[in-house]
């Protein structure tokens, strides 16, 4: 059965109602996981796993229970390969698929990056979450609720 994995420890409250409100409207699982307690309402479509702190532990466990197809929600692009590898979905909070054929660019990107900030240079970090982003990410999931849970789980 498909479900969705969220890397919760950064994720916009707007995208976690969005998230919430799909669940159970669509019955699909929604799994919320971070190193802190996630405040969520109450379905039993939506779940939340707290895991300890630590590096990258929330998301090797995002990893661990990903299957194929899964949708993982994420920004962390060496996440979003990882779930790439194992056959799932990724989805940046801004609406956009990671996929494989730009998954390395990306990742080479963010890591020139993270070097530059390293050596003292200062970059710009990400624009708000727009309206029209959170347009993008509504039609996203919904595509990816069309093509990979609706049709495999009639009501």
């Amino acid at each position: 059965m498909t479900q969705i994995l969220v890397d919760a420890d950064a994720i916009p409250n707007v995208l976690k109602e969005i998230l919430c409100r799909a669940a159970i409207r669509e019955k699909v699982i929604v799994t919320f996981i971070a190193n802190q307690r996630v405040q969520l309402q109450r379905s039993p479509f939506i779940k939340s796993i707290q895991v300890l702190s630590g590096f990258d532990v929330a998301d090797q466990k995002i990893v661990d229970l990903t299957e194929k197809n899964d949708l993982i929600i994420t920004a962390d692009i060496p996440l979003a390969k990882d779930v790439l590898d194992k056959g799932g979905f990724a989805l940046n909070p801004r609406g956009s698929f990671y996929d494989l054929g730009t998954i390395d660019a990306k990742l080479t990107m963010r890591d020139f990056n993270e070097t530059l900030r390293g050596s003292g240079i200062q970059t710009k970090g990400p624009d708000p979450l727009s309206q029209k982003d959170r347009q993008l990410f509504t039609n996203s999931l919904d595509l990816w609720l069309r093509d990979h849970h609706r049709t495999n789980h009639k009501p």
